[in-house]
């Protein structure tokens, strides 16, 4: 039924994005409906500075984390990436279970892509996932929290982090007072 789906993703805006708890002891953290609309944001301004699709960066950026409305936000410490895929799979799959087929279908598809990461909408919706953490890192710095605490997320964006554009706006990010 969609008003399921809809309260399973409304509930994004109650679970807390762990990887702030852990290393910096936030307890007020952004949840991943705030990361989700933030991303949201600037897939669409990136992608149509691209010209890629944008209807579809959106609609990965919107469904990659819809599975922690079931499972919660894991961060790579906490599990393996193998389970961590399942756990999401299987979670997604049971979101999604009772929207019309068509629609199961194609967020499915999008789901797919966006976990197989080898369409050039699927690199971009994963790098904007890293320069997003960049952006709130760097929000976190200038609230008080410790630089040396946030250093690896910035060192862990900037690894991920191809895209020229992409890197030039996390250059930015970073190296602003």
């Amino acid at each position: 039924m969609i008003v399921d789906f809809l309260k399973t993703a409304a509930n994004l805006k109650k679970i807390s994005r762990q990887g702030w708890i852990d290393k910096l002891s936030i307890d007020d953290s952004e949840s991943v409906a705030d990361h989700t609309y933030s991303m949201a944001i600037m897939g669409m301004v990136l992608s149509d500075l691209k010209n890629y699709d944008t209807e579809k960066i959106l609609k990965m950026v919107l469904l990659h984390d819809l599975a922690e409305a079931r499972i919660g936000d894991y961060t790579p410490d906490q599990l393996s990436k193998e389970n961590k895929k399942e756990l999401e799979n299987n979670a997604f799959n049971e979101i999604i279970e009772k929207l019309p087929e068509n629609i199961k279908f194609n967020y499915s598809e999008i789901w797919k892509e966006y976990q197989d990461d080898i369409s050039k909408e699927s690199m971009l919706v994963h790098q904007i996932d890293r320069l997003e953490m960049t952006l709130q890192a760097k929000i976190y710095q200038k609230e008080g929290h410790s630089k040396d605490k946030l250093n690896s997320f910035f060192e862990y964006a900037k690894k991920d982090i191809v895209d020229p554009t992409l890197k030039e706006l996390f250059t930015k990010i970073v190296d602003e007072n």
